[in-house]
């Protein structure tokens, strides 16, 4: 029987509980205290996802079982079933009968945070899918999320998205509020609806608003878009959602693959910040050095179908790994050495006099002996890969004027430049950086002529060639041909097979990679092939919109080592901290409606934005506090 203050505590609560029934009043966008108050819609009348996207989730998801069906898994659970460790051994794993990973072991340990690393289509996404399936054997008890597509457009709000992931919260407020319009003398009743508010309580279910709030705001979303309809955002806003709620359900098993790939450089920080507090286990793939810096605590390399694990950062990582194989060659070298005395001593006095060959049989023991403990291996390098643009020649500048222009979407839309003026030319080595929807992939389509100004006016010189990489020029690729058909396609005056596999492989696609269809290909891959089709225009200037995603980090400094010796002009947006730091000369801040050249570094930029995220969780909180 419940106590009689345990009674009233649940007496309160049952009318707060009736309380948050009435109609509320939906939170303020601009902040302005003369709203009139609004009926909040319960979520299931926002539900409903659009006919138009059932289809096309339909067919990702017959992708996936496809993709699952072509992939084989063998695993055993090395660790106890209720530890908190995850430690499987013997681990094999083909896709399409390529094996990926050869008997080795898997080893996550819990409050570690894991970067994941390796070569593009060396199979690092297929591991974290096969473990997000469950496809190797983890204890029931560990929950795991792994983030693998953007949310469908649908009528809900991105914060309506992020609350409703938390499914036992969500199921224990509906019971409490079932119960708390029960009979009030059902003892059992009242028992039951104390144990759920307790429960409730443990899951800080009272804050759970204001933190899915918190996050969506640390992910660039303003209290206005907190509030709209999925539907009206893009692809890469709705992935944003998606991972807000990955954070938001705090899994015990966290999987992020390619995480930064969708966000600005404010929110990569932000999001830096946030997984360095993660306290279970969490396994990335980025292909972000200073991201991985920021977060891990161990790195995972993917090598020769092999997991390699070291402890540390990714320049730790580095450094370690270069010492361990530096060691290890010399101990190769010297084992190759001894073989090779041992055989030529043996050869030599085998067959004489009876003391030598005693000391021959001796050193051919010896030599048994080691071949059957095992020889230390010879290290195998990753591939070195190079990107290329080729000569552009030289042009006089002014190249490109930027004169009096200003811009906007629509008559009515607000203003996203007004009045730059400014010049660009072959020596131009150039970032933009700013907040999300300041205008920076605006500017380059402004600049490239895809959008005309609204006033003012933008003059280029009449012989420049611009090209221009973007997110979605993968969706320009025909997947059904092979990256040498595609190339033959596009450039016809090339003639030679053998002459275009030369240019193709200076991306780094080899082999049966050339002649494969594209849509067999890694993400990774694919941009390499838009790599070799953009450098192969032969630009004058090189406007690159978020050019690393899906690049593995080898080829990120491919991609910079080229980029520094292109002879023409380059204008850059990129979330990855290091290539702006490689490649850049001068930071240029889109903000409030024009541009500011920053006075210093990158990293100086990043701890900016750092201090900016302190004084915005202060205001937060100060905010959260006074409601």
């Amino acid at each position: 029987m419940p106590s009689d203050l345990a009674k009233k505590k649940a007496a309160k609560k049952k009318e707060a509980a009736k309380a948050r029934q009435r109609p509320r009043r939906a939170p303020e966008e601009n902040g302005d205290a003369g709203t009139e108050p609004q009926e909040v819609r319960p979520p299931e009348a926002n539900g409903t996802p659009l006919p138009e996207v059932d289809a096309l989730t339909k067919e990702l998801e017959d992708f996936e079982l496809k993709k699952a069906a072509a992939r084989a898994v063998t695993g055993v659970l090395a660790s106890h079933p209720n530890s908190t460790d995850v430690h499987i051994i013997n681990l094999s794993l083909t896709f399409h009968g390529q094996e990926l990973l050869s008997d080795t072991k898997l080893e996550l340990n819990s409050g570690r945070r894991y970067g994941l690393i390796g070569l593009n289509g060396i199979g690092k996404s297929m591991l974290l899918s096969a473990i997000g399936k469950r496809e190797v054997p983890i204890p029931e008890h560990i929950d795991i999320y792994h983030l693998t597509r953007e949310m469908p457009p649908s009528d809900k709000t991105p914060l309506q998205c992020v609350m409703e992931v938390d499914t036992e919260r969500a199921m224990l407020e509906r019971e409490a509020e079932r119960l708390a319009h029960e009979d009030d003398s059902l003892s059992a009743e009242c028992e039951k609806l104390l144990e759920l508010y307790e429960r409730l309580e443990e899951l800080d279910a009272d804050k759970a608003e204001a933190r899915a709030s918190r996050i969506l705001h640390g992910l660039g979303f303003t209290p206005a878009m907190q509030r709209k309809k999925l539907k009206d955002f893009s692809g890469g806003w709705r992935m944003r959602v998606a991972l807000a709620r990955a954070l938001f359900i705090r899994p015990f098993m966290l999987l992020l693959d390619e995480p930064t790939n969708h966000l600005d450089l404010d929110a990569c920080v932000w999001l830096e910040e946030e997984l360095k507090t993660f306290k279970r286990i969490l396994v990335l793939i980025s292909h972000s050095q200073d991201f991985l810096n920021g977060v891990c605590t161990n790195i995972i390399h993917m090598h020769n179908r092999k997991l390699k694990y070291y402890t540390g950062n990714y320049d730790q990582y580095v450094k370690t790994r270069l010492e361990l194989e530096e060691n290890q060659m010399k101990r190769f070298h010297w084992e190759q050495d001894q073989i090779a005395h041992m055989k030529n001593y043996i050869a030599r006095f085998g067959h004489g006099s009876a003391k030598l060959a005693r000391q021959a049989q001796s050193k051919e023991k010896t030599l048994q002996k080691m071949m059957a403990s095992g020889l230390t291996e010879r290290v195998v390098n990753d591939k070195t890969l190079s990107f290329y643009f080729p000569p552009c020649g030289k042009i006089p500048p002014p190249v490109i004027m930027v004169q009096n222009v200003s811009f906007k979407y629509t008559k009515d839309g607000p203003w996203i430049y007004n009045n730059l003026e400014f010049g660009i030319d072959l020596d131009t080595r150039v970032a933009l950086v700013g907040p999300n929807g300041a205008g920076k992939s605006t500017l380059l389509k402004l600049l490239t002529g895809e959008l005309l100004p609204t006033d003012g006016m933008i003059r280029k010189h009449s012989h420049v060639k611009i090209g221009r990489y973007h997110q979605h020029l993968q969706e320009q690729l025909d997947l059904d041909l092979s990256p040498l058909e595609y190339m033959l396609k596009c450039y016809p005056e090339i003639k030679e097979k053998e002459e275009m596999r030369k240019i193709i492989g200076r991306y780094g696609l080899t082999g049966k990679q050339q002649v494969s269809p594209i849509r067999n290909l890694s993400d990774g891959q694919k941009c390499r092939v838009c790599f070799a089709w953009l450098a192969w225009q032969n630009p004058h200037m090189l406007f690159l919109d978020e050019p690393t995603n899906h690049l593995d980090i080898e080829t990120i400094d491919a991609l910079a080592d080229a980029i520094n010796e292109f002879e023409g002009g380059m204008m850059l947006v990129s979330h990855d901290f290091r290539l702006i730091q490689q490649v850049a000369q001068e930071i240029w801040v889109c903000e409030k409606q024009t541009i500011t050249k920053w006075q210093g570094d990158i990293l100086a930029y990043k701890e900016h934005l750092k201090s900016k995220l302190v004084d915005e969780d202060l205001q937060l909180t100060k905010k959260t506090h006074n409601v």
